[in-house]
């Protein structure tokens, strides 16, 4: 059975709906003062054995970066212990994750990417009253402690839709995990073993994946990925437009990109047309595979979700090997209904990857299946929402008599800044708070 008592509650726990978030990022100044700081979020970070918060209605989550890990003066054998991929960072992995171009580090909002990350705070709660509430008394606490400066912050709200920036129904999707007593949203999905989301545990090869050293610091913990990503939504709307001879139309080519309508209706389950109350229905939206469709006539094998998750469909590769648990949440203002012409507004989704293995997960799947093609036997076309397109990219799904193929995809995607963290056990958080050299 999973320690529950000693993960943090986002690591597993879904997030409460509706809800507004705020990450903010820490740079460590003063060591004594970031074990101090680990000291006190020891005792505010919920646990996944309880639904409840000990910070009242605020959710509140703690992750370190490798540079991190280095300010508050862990062993560099430990360090050493970490991932490869964790060690080097996010931005040392652009090029494979086709954080190329304007996506590129160079492009990233200041300080993300560099050595000055150290520590990813994400606090959420139901409504903005009792978020502000609970960051005025973080920044009280901060200011006290002096030696740690919020050098990074970002809002996050549910937009009043309940979807993401292009439109869609967003979080629908997540794994069951063996041990966690929290259902999956696929009841034709078996639970995956836990060693695929916690460190310390058998993962799906039947071994234990390789976790810093010591126990007390690896155990229970995971590794996170963080991603803040602009969303072009007029030029989304604009090409939409621009490549469809009807409003229907439009949507239907929206949903083919996808793999789903707008509402969250799986074309799996409603290849035709939207359903709302299918779309609205988590006990039935999630509910299928692809075995029943090899080509793709109902869900295009290069629409993004079935990128993301092929589920059963033949593929190379094990799928069940590169899931992941996805969180995205909303930032910036919504784009008025209609509007085809861009505002100049920052807009998209602040993304978290949970794993435990970065590289197997996380970035197989965004350079192999989102900005590729082979393993589906696509060539080199990218994902048409997600993916690294440039104005030359591609997207083709099976219809008959003959395919559609769309070109000139542009990129509706940009990766504003990321990084690769640790989030620890409550157990390692006072490990830290306890270090003594």
């Amino acid at each position: 059975m999973l320690e529950l008592d000693d993960i943090q509650s986002g690591v597993l726990r879904p997030r409460p709906s509706p809800y507004v978030a705020t990450y903010i990022i820490l740079r460590i100044d003063d060591r004594s003062a970031g074990r101090k700081l680990m000291e006190r979020l020891s005792s505010v970070v919920a646990s996944a054995a309880h639904p409840a918060s000990p910070s009242a209605d605020c959710w509140v989550s703690v992750a370190l970066t490798y540079h991190g890990l280095e300010a508050l003066g862990v062993p560099q054998d430990s360090l050493d212990s970490f991932a490869w991929e964790f060690r080097q960072g996010m931005a040392a992995r652009a090029k494979a994750l086709g954080d190329v171009g304007e996506s590129s580090p160079e492009h990233w909002e200041s300080p993300l990417g560099t050595r000055d990350v150290h520590v990813v705070l994400t606090a959420l709660s139901p409504d903005q009253a009792q978020l502000d509430a609970a960051l005025g008394r973080a920044h009280k606490a901060l200011r006290e402690l002096g030696g740690i400066e919020a050098i990074w912050r970002q809002d996050c709200h549910a937009l009043s839709t309940g979807k993401e920036p292009f439109g869609f129904r967003d979080g629908i999707s997540h794994p069951a995990i063996e041990g966690s007593g929290i259902p999956g949203s696929n009841p034709r999905e078996e639970p995956l073993k836990a060693g695929e989301f916690v460190l310390g545990y058998p993962d799906e090869t039947g071994s234990l994946p390789p976790m810093p050293q010591p126990d007390v610091l690896g155990r229970n913990g995971t590794y996170i990925v963080f991603r803040k990503l602009h969303q072009r939504v007029a030029a989304f709307r604009q090409y939409m437009k621009d490549n469809s001879s009807s409003p229907e139309d439009e949507e239907l080519l929206a949903a083919k990109m996808m793999g789903r309508w707008r509402s969250g209706a799986p074309l799996a389950l409603c290849p035709h047309h939207d359903d709302s109350n299918l779309g609205a229905d988590p006990r039935r939206s999630n509910d299928f595979l692809y075995s029943d469709d090899p080509t793709g006539y109902m869900t295009p094998p290069a629409s993004h979700v079935r990128r993301a998750n092929p589920r059963d469909a033949s593929v190379a590769g094990v799928v069940r090997l590169h899931r992941m648990i996805r969180r995205g949440t909303a930032y910036g203002p919504e784009l008025p209904e209609g509007v085809l012409e861009d505002d100049g507004a920052d807009r998209g989704l602040m993304f978290a990857f949970v794993g435990a293995h970065i590289g197997r997960q996380f970035e197989f799947v965004q350079s192999e299946w989102i900005n590729g093609g082979e393993f589906l036997g696509l060539g080199d076309a990218k994902d048409p929402l997600a993916g690294a397109n440039s104005g030359t990219g591609v997207f083709s799904f099976p219809r008959r008599p003959i395919a559609r193929r769309l070109q000139g995809l542009p990129r509706f995607v940009v990766t504003r800044g990321g990084e690769y963290c640790l989030m620890p056990g409550l157990r390692a958080l006072r490990w830290l708070a306890d270090l003594r050299t």
